[in-house]
């Protein structure tokens, strides 16, 4: 059976596992259109939508259109009974292996997990709409006793708290807290008990990943207290580990906490250090690579030109590694590498240079993931310009990451906000200067 047939053997799977005729179907999708605010002559009649599903599911099936695609994703996202459930074994991840065998790309899924994960949170759900019923069953027995844990709950866990990182960017930062919470308790509970001695350190690599994020998102919410708890217990878990490259990964996000929080370098250099010296150690180059492009900026907002670019040569010499095999070969891109290029371009070398690397790198962070990654680097580019007297375009350019700091909530963005504005002070008085005010009080209130 081809790709094709695959997923619309399974289309059909789902529909009559609900007990749902072509024109149910057709009546149903109808249904949460209304729901949804889609006007209803943007959809066939049932008999006409009837036809399109019965095509999806034909021997020579066609794929439903974007539009389609949200309403089969409401349907299948909740079960009979209206709970959202998205987890591993249930009907919405089936529905996104189908799309996957009609040929949908794996951008525009993650953009229909993102939908209905927003929905989710809107409706007051969290962590247990990414699980499946039968995982939240065995989380809740794993919680009261840690030795019923098994392998499918450590990787349901697992998930969850990749579910949440990816949708950095898409939802606020308290959301994500809300989210995780529940996931960092579960992986707290679990290892203050005796867990099966095969799950101890597939336990320990996912409490260090989500006491990371937690770290993180406490420090976006400005819960610096929490943040350094967070981070603490994410270095001792990861320290546990027999790679040390997971450790490095914690260094490296308390670091840039740090960097972005509080005045001077030096706290920020120490965890950096230590990050490069774990991840030497480790067998992921592409947290190598990230950890020297960090190194990199350090020593160039110190003013250490010659450290700065031998530090983003190790990097590009990591980058530019096989990283097939590689345990965290998605965490760090070329693009991210040209964004701290930049970095070091614009505090120990030439604005212009610096300017052109911020734009080639915000043109590559375009994923709703790297939103947050695209305003930093939007508004180093805003810096950029100004060093090259031309601060009305940067001005410009920071309109653009107002929005961002705004649908997020993100601290590290509204700090670089600030930062680019005060650069614009030699400016103050004109007028597109007082336009950008406005849009930061409109929108930020400051």
């Amino acid at each position: 059976m081809d790709d094709k047939a695959t997923g619309a053997a399974i289309l059909k799977r789902l529909r009559r596992r609900r007990g749902l005729s072509l024109a149910d179907t057709a009546r149903a999708l109808i249904t949460i259109a209304g729901r949804l605010g889609q006007p209803r002559t943007s959809l066939p009649t049932v008999a006409g939508l009837q036809r399109s599903v019965a095509r999806w599911e034909s021997g020579r099936p066609t794929r439903p259109d974007a539009r389609h695609q949200l309403l089969l994703a409401h349907l299948y996202g909740r079960t009979p009974a209206g709970t959202i459930v998205l987890g591993g074994g249930s009907d919405f991840r089936e529905l996104l292996d189908a799309l996957a065998h009609l040929g949908e790309s794996a951008g525009r899924l993650a953009e229909l997990r993102s939908m209905l994960v927003r929905t989710a949170t809107d409706q007051g759900g969290g962590m247990l709409a990414l699980l499946s019923p039968d995982m939240q069953a065995g989380l809740a027995a794993a919680m009261a006793d840690p030795s019923r844990a098994d392998e499918e709950l450590v990787a349901g866990l697992s998930m969850v708290v990749s579910d949440v990182n990816a949708q950095v960017g898409s939802l606020p930062f308290v959301r994500l807290q809300l989210m995780l919470a529940p996931a960092l308790e579960a992986c707290r509970r679990m290892a203050a008990g005796p867990v099966p001695a095969p799950l101890v350190a597939r336990l320990g690599a996912v409490s260090a990943s989500a006491h990371t994020l937690a770290g993180r998102l406490a420090f976006e919410t400005r819960d610096d207290v929490a943040s350094r708890s967070l981070y603490a217990t994410a270095t001792r878990e990861a320290g546990l580990l027999p790679d040390p490259w997971r450790r490095a990964t914690v260094h490296m996000s308390h670091a840039l906490t740090i960097l972005y929080s509080t005045q001077g370098l030096e706290a920020a250099r120490v965890l950096v250090d230590s990050a490069v010296g774990d991840a030497r150690a480790g067998a992921s180059v592409v947290v190598r690579a990230r950890a020297h492009a960090l190194q990199a900026e350090i020593a160039a907002r110190a003013g250490e030109e010659r450290q700065a670019h031998a530090a983003l040569r190790l990097a590009w010499y990591d980058m530019e590694r096989d990283h097939g095999d590689d345990p965290s070969a998605m965490s760090f891109t070329v693009g991210h590498l040209r964004g701290f290029e930049g970095v070091c371009e614009l505090y120990v070398g030439d604005a212009a240079l610096a300017q052109d690397r911020f734009a080639v790198a915000a043109s590559s962070l375009t994923a709703r993931r790297e939103l947050v990654q695209r305003a930093i680097t939007t508004t180093d580019q805003a810096l950029a310009r100004i060093r090259m007297e031309d601060p009305q375009s940067a001005a410009g350019l920071l309109h653009e990451c107002v929005l961002a700091a705004a649908t997020t909530g993100g601290r590290v963005p509204a700090i670089r906000l600030r930062q680019a504005r005060q650069a614009l002070r030699p400016w103050r008085r004109e007028v597109w200067v007082a336009d950008l005010d406005d849009h930061l009080m409109d929108v930020l209130g400051s």
